[in-house]
């Protein structure tokens, strides 16, 4: 139930309380003057004061008995309706040794509080101080609370095995899949980095001009070797923190350069620590971005933006590629996983075309709610 409606209940139940205390106090024998008024308001206070016995049980426990010994010092016979519904509360809450304390004083204060109200002897004021505050209620007020505690303790501690386990065929999911990339794609682009490579080699000892297109190869090679090296690490260990982010762009940028795309990058903010899932998603972005550049948008320039702000890393991938003004590209696999990786992190991410002509790609990665 959300916090609204809890308080919307909370302040039901107490305005019902003080509602019944008011009816039983005004319905029988009631004293006149300031003794009467003072009265009403405790009998009306301690009612309404059950209205915070989530946030403050003690308080309010302690609060509605002291009500109670007022009344019935002001000469108001009123069953302590408030009083149990806040033992109940702060039994329920955990503060057991509290609520044992309070209504010991509590079977102490009530009958000399009847005393002072004008009854004719210590006893007659026992007797009706137990008719007020029934020990049985109270127990039963108490054993209730206790029951609904060990409850909820137990339904938090199955819901905590639950995830306990669904972790655990998370974690065995993502070794299997670092095993089966392991297996399958490890050995087939080493077999293309170390065929690229070895022709490169003999080509410039022959003395041959190394044609532009077997050196991206290479170069594509090495880095899958190393983006994958990096994917395993991060399934086999969800904590690792190496691995690629923001501190590898520059780098990213160098290389798309060498590819043909005229690529600039602004940095701006204080550059500081952030959470390694937003340090990652924020290099998989500009990557993404750069790629579907080089592959689909048939651009002469690109841009990429970083801020750093306090609260947030900001991304934007600017190009001046094909895309006009109010076409919507169709989303591929590329787009859907930043908005995925995005959606992760508690981020957003807006995509669309340019006004002047292009494609742009924005994300905002909160640094706070990831963490």
């Amino acid at each position: 139930m959300s916090s609204p409606r809890l308080r919307v209940r909370d302040w039901l139940i107490a305005v019902g309380v003080a509602a019944i205390l008011l009816i039983s106090g005004l319905s029988g024998d009631r004293p006149a003057g300031g003794a009467g008024l003072l009265g009403v308001t405790l009998l009306a206070a301690g009612g309404l004061a059950l209205a915070a016995r989530r946030r403050a049980p003690v308080a309010v426990l302690v609060g509605t008995g002291a009500c109670a010994v007022g009344y019935q010092a002001a000469g108001f016979t009123v069953f302590a309706v408030a009083y149990l519904v806040a033992v109940y509360a702060t039994v329920r809450a955990g503060h057991r040794t509290a609520t044992v304390v309070t209504s010991v004083v509590m079977l102490v204060a009530l009958p000399l509080a009847a005393t002072l109200s004008g009854l004719r002897d210590v006893g007659e004021a026992l007797l009706q101080a137990r008719g007020v505050l029934e020990l049985a209620w109270l127990i039963a007020a108490g054993a209730a609370g206790e029951a609904l505690r060990q409850a909820e303790r137990r339904a938090d501690e199955a819901e905590r095995t639950r995830e306990e386990i669904a972790l655990r065929r998370a974690d065995e999911e993502r070794l299997h899949i670092a095993r089966e990339l392991h297996d399958s794609l490890t050995h087939q682009i080493s077999v293309i980095k170390v065929h690229a490579e070895a022709a490169v080699h003999l080509a410039q000892k022959r003395g041959e001009q190394v044609p532009e297109a077997l050196l991206a190869i290479r170069d594509a090679g090495r880095e899958a070797a190393r983006e994958l090296r990096a994917t395993l690490e991060a399934l086999r260990d969800d904590g690792n923190t190496t691995g690629y982010g923001l501190r590898q762009v520059p780098d990213l940028v160098r290389r798309v350069r060498t590819a043909g795309l005229d690529v600039t990058l602004t940095v701006e903010g204080s550059r500081r620590a952030v959470p390694v899932a937003v340090d990652r998603t924020a290099y998989r972005i500009v990557q993404e971005s750069l790629t579907n550049i080089t592959r689909h948008a048939a651009a002469a320039t690109a841009s990429v933006r970083i801020v750093h702000r306090p609260d947030a890393v900001l991304i934007q991938v600017d190009d001046d590629g094909r895309a006009t003004p109010g076409s919507t590209p169709t989303p591929g696999v590329g787009l859907l996983g930043m908005r995925e990786r995005v959606a992760a992190v508690g981020g957003r991410l807006r995509t669309g075309s340019r006004d002047e002509g292009g494609f742009t790609v924005h994300a905002e990665l909160p640094v706070e709610r990831a963490s």
